[in-house]
């Protein structure tokens, strides 16, 4: 892989929370070397104002931050991706989208807290504990070496990174 910044595209199925928090999070942590987007399979047409809070926290503009559809990301003079990343949980029985091409995929699996039902301090506490997970494996993705690693070591890392638990992170700091 050469060449900066990389792309990724981060698909849910809604593309209200989790792919949103993953997008603000590769554009923050990424510092630059990484440009970020989400779609959803199924984009529910709004951001959930507990990913937003999060996100704005971070300190990522979140006044471009829309739920929109995959295919955006297909049309023509859309940006070619170097990776594409799903976070929908399968096993909640989500459809997971697949994307078509040559970018690195991966499947990172995470509860999706916009289907928690609870009081809007418990909504917190599990966006707070999904939002750990996610930035846990997207700090280790984007401190990786890519400029020197091929294809298949960055393939390996993506799944490795996929099936590391994050127990460490669901406790607050």
């Amino acid at each position: 892989m050469s060449g900066t910044p990389y792309s990724v595209l981060v698909l849910c199925t809604g593309n209200s929370a989790r792919s949103i928090m993953a997008e603000a999070l590769f554009n923050v942590l990424g510092k630059g070397r990484f440009l970020a987007y989400s779609a959803g399979s199924h984009p529910s047409g709004e951001v959930n104002p507990f990913a937003s809070e999060l996100c704005e926290a971070l300190g990522y503009d979140t006044a471009r931050m829309r739920s929109k559809s995959w295919n955006e990301f297909g049309a023509p003079g859309a940006p070619q991706m170097d990776f594409v990343i799903t976070v929908c949980d399968q096993a909640a029985g989500e459809v997971c989208p697949l994307w078509p091409g040559k970018p690195i995929a991966a499947h990172w699996g995470f509860e999706d807290p916009a289907a928690f039902n609870g009081t809007d301090d418990k909504k917190r506490e599990v966006f707070d504990k999904i939002y750990r997970q996610i930035m846990s494996r997207v700090a280790q993705f984007v401190n990786l070496p890519l400029h020197e690693m091929d294809h298949n070591a960055i393939q390996r890392e993506m799944r490795a990174i996929a099936d590391r638990r994050a127990e460490d992170v669901n406790e607050p700091h």
